[in-house]
């Protein structure tokens, strides 16, 4: 019996649904694989274990001669970024002038554990995290050094934590969240000479997004459920930060190749906890300890975000590192090194 044309239209329509499934499972149910070197933990990497089991991997750079009194500890960027190697050569010399260093990394990157809970990657899991470790390094107060998330990490330290704080140095902090969108569109001073970077964000995620990445990033988000494992996820990360990395720099062409060593998933997931914490303003108004805001001149965080930290944090003080995008010490180790070690130098006056 042959199908009458008033049917036809249904079958055409099934076929085409069907076709957009078959698709649909090609871009994100088959796993993909990317041309990243696999993770290795630094040399002499040593591990902390939480109160919940969670075990977090970190490098200690002992203090020569005269030692001070307060240790440093290495907030890095992301959320899910990771310690490397540049950044333990740009600060291992400040070991010199009598600072312990701790740099870890931060729970689902680097050495440390990757959580099977994705929900255990919020804000406050982090900020807790870092109260068990100055627990686990046995230090009444602290020199935080914080990179971009870091230094949002920083801000809710800080805001719950005041007396644990001996300074901060804030290396082209993000935005102050709940972040005031108003202020992405103040103009910086001419006199700052600031300049933007020659690739953005937005050039890197539209060149290595694919559709499995973005099921993953949206189940995750909606479900904290992982569509990747963590291998894949992790991967792909590198592969992203590979092309994000061309925006952290004066110089795109000394930007790092990224290896497998960030974690995917706490980025994604620590990035929506963003959106539902509290304001910690009012508490980073009455801190005391000396603050210093270190941005490059090409940093690709908007002025406005940064002036904000001067006007909330009471004892702020601003550096602009000429020649230096928003990772100051991939073109500028040398003066970034010096800058945070000529105001250490003044806030222990």
């Amino acid at each position: 019996m042959r199908m009458t044309s008033k049917y036809k239209p249904l079958k055409i329509v099934g076929w085409m649904l069907l076709a957009g499934l078959l698709v649909w499972v090609g871009l994100t149910a088959i796993p993909r694989t990317y041309a990243v070197p696999d993770f290795q933990p630094l040399s002499g990497t040593q591990y902390w274990t939480l109160s919940d089991g969670a075990r977090i991997g970190y490098t200690q750079i002992e203090a020569r001669g005269a030692t001070q009194p307060y240790p440093i500890l290495y907030l890095h960027g992301g959320p899910g970024g990771h310690i490397h190697e540049a950044i333990t050569q740009a600060l291992q010399p400040l070991a010199e002038s009598g600072y312990t260093l701790y740099l870890y990394d931060q729970r689902g990157s680097g050495a440390s554990d990757r959580m099977d809970d994705l929900s255990r990657y919020t804000v406050a899991q982090h900020r807790q995290d870092l109260e068990e470790v100055l627990e686990q390094i046995g230090a009444e107060r602290v020199i935080l050094v914080a990179q971009s998330w870091g230094a949002i990490l920083a801000n809710f330290f800080a805001a719950e934590n005041p007396d644990k704080i001996q300074a901060i140095v804030l290396t082209s902090p993000g935005p102050i969240y709940p972040v005031d969108h108003r202020l992405a569109d103040l103009a910086p001073p001419d006199s700052l000479q600031l300049r933007a970077p020659a690739f953005s964000n937005t050039d890197g995620n539209k060149k290595v997004q694919n559709w499995r990445s973005k099921t993953a990033e949206f189940v995750a988000r909606a479900w904290s459920k992982k569509w990747m494992p963590d291998s894949e996820a992790d991967a792909f990360f590198a592969e992203l930060n590979t092309a994000l990395n061309r925006s952290t720099c004066c110089d795109a062409a000394k930007a790092l190749k990224s290896g497998k060593g960030g974690g995917y998933y706490a980025h994604i997931c620590t990035v929506n906890d963003l959106h539902h914490v509290s304001d910690p303003r009012n508490n980073l108004k009455n801190i005391q300890a000396p603050v210093l805001v270190l941005k490059g001149q090409c940093d690709n965080q908007k002025w406005g975000f940064t002036q904000e930290y001067l006007t909330v944090f009471p004892n702020a003080s601003l550096k602009i590192i000429p020649g230096a995008g928003h990772s100051v010490y991939i073109e500028q180790a040398e003066n970034y090194r010096q800058a945070i070690l000529d105001f250490l130098r003044h806030a222990d006056r």
